[in-house]
């Protein structure tokens, strides 16, 4: 058995079972920046486990343990580590049952706040709403434009790109700190033979 938190790492310590088969959970605050973290049966024939599948695509709840919906403690098609089933079956709550709002939401291990952002992901994407986004940037944010075309004025035909040269000249020319492999990755496939 491996165990895993919710970033990969693989990480040591004192178990507590929560009684689910293939499942325990266990707090590690000082090694993983999430609170819990999954102990998941190794596949030795290639296929990956539910609790893996979830961890890859970013939708494993790092709360199970808070979900006290019955449904989620009896059998294995409610499964209180698949984040988009819970928060599904947080909104099914109230708009079917007429569940109000904070009784479904601490019943599903969510904060009020989180439920009306989960109503409004969902009624705008559906399903698709309730997967959580990527943090971090989404492309390139210092990378416009006129940087590019700034560096592409260093390049020297029949020389080789010098990243970390072009750091510095960016950073005193532009006040701009880039890293020189973002450099490397922008100008790949500029050609500077002729």
């Amino acid at each position: 058995m491996s165990i895993l938190c919710p970033h990969g790492e693989s990480l040591g310590g004192l178990i507590v079972l929560d009684g689910r088969p293939g499942a325990a959970y266990f707090s590690l605050p000082y090694t993983c920046s999430y609170a819990s973290a999954i102990a998941m049966p190794s596949q030795d024939d290639g296929r990956r486990s539910k609790a893996q599948a979830l961890l890859a695509e970013g939708t494993l709840n790092a709360s199970p343990e808070k979900v006290s919906d019955p449904k989620f403690q009896e059998g294995e098609f409610f499964d209180p580590r698949d984040l988009v089933q819970v928060k599904y079956e947080m909104l099914r709550r109230v708009r079917v049952e007429s569940s109000p709002v904070a009784h479904a939401s601490e019943q599903y291990g969510f904060s009020r706040p989180t439920y009306y952002q989960a109503r409004a992901s969902f009624e705008a994407a559906g399903i698709a709403g309730l997967v959580p986004k990527k943090r971090g940037p989404r492309g390139r944010h210092k990378l416009n434009r006129n940087v590019l075309a700034f560096l592409e004025r260093q390049l020297i035909a029949g020389q080789p790109i010098r990243a970390r040269e072009l750091a510095r000249l960016v950073r005193q020319e532009l006040d701009l700190d880039l890293h020189p492999r973002t450099i490397e990755r922008a100008l790949r496939g500029k050609k500077t033979s002729k």
